[in-house]
């Protein structure tokens, strides 16, 4: 081990671990429960839910894995998959016929009308009502700030 190394002490290990472990075992959980109750994974369910929020119920395939942090090669193995189902469908951008978008369909949209009910129900009986309120809150601002530093220069390179 290196001696430069700044290590977490004890506790901040513990943290650390549990945040590890709980953040996993959430995620899964929720994916588990979407899976099984709508046939939808995490990502396809997100994908139906920010075209759904979208002027158009349409973004550009470059916004769209952006918004879904997905790589652009994941997501477009999604989208196929989901163009298959009819889900979505890909068109040349409107505004620059370089670009690709991809377009919710109504398939898609009735598709996530019926899920979103099961997923509600599966984030709240996970998350939301497991902690009490002033504990949630605490998690969406400590979120915030770590999506905001994650978002500047990598500070470990």
């Amino acid at each position: 081990m290196s001696q430069d190394a700044l290590w977490l002490d004890a506790e901040q290990q513990a943290h650390w671990r549990a945040f590890l472990s709980g953040s996993w075992a959430l995620l899964t959980a929720l994916e588990r429960d979407l899976e099984e109750s709508t046939g939808l994974s995490m990502s396809e369910y997100e994908v139906l839910v920010r075209l759904s929020e979208a002027e158009g119920r349409s973004l550009r395939m470059s916004q769209l894995a952006d918004q879904v942090v997905a790589s652009r090669s994941r997501l477009t193995h999604t989208v196929q998959r989901m163009e298959q189902a009819g889900l979505v469908a890909r068109r040349a951008s409107l505004g620059d016929r370089r670009g690709v978008d991809c377009v919710l369909t109504d398939a898609g949209f009735a598709r996530l009308v019926e899920a979103a009910p099961h997923h509600v129900a599966s984030v709240r009986a996970r998350l939301v009502d497991v902690l009490p309120p002033e504990q949630f809150a605490r998690l969406g601002e400590i979120f915030a700030v770590l999506g905001a530093a994650l978002d500047q220069p990598d500070p470990v390179s």
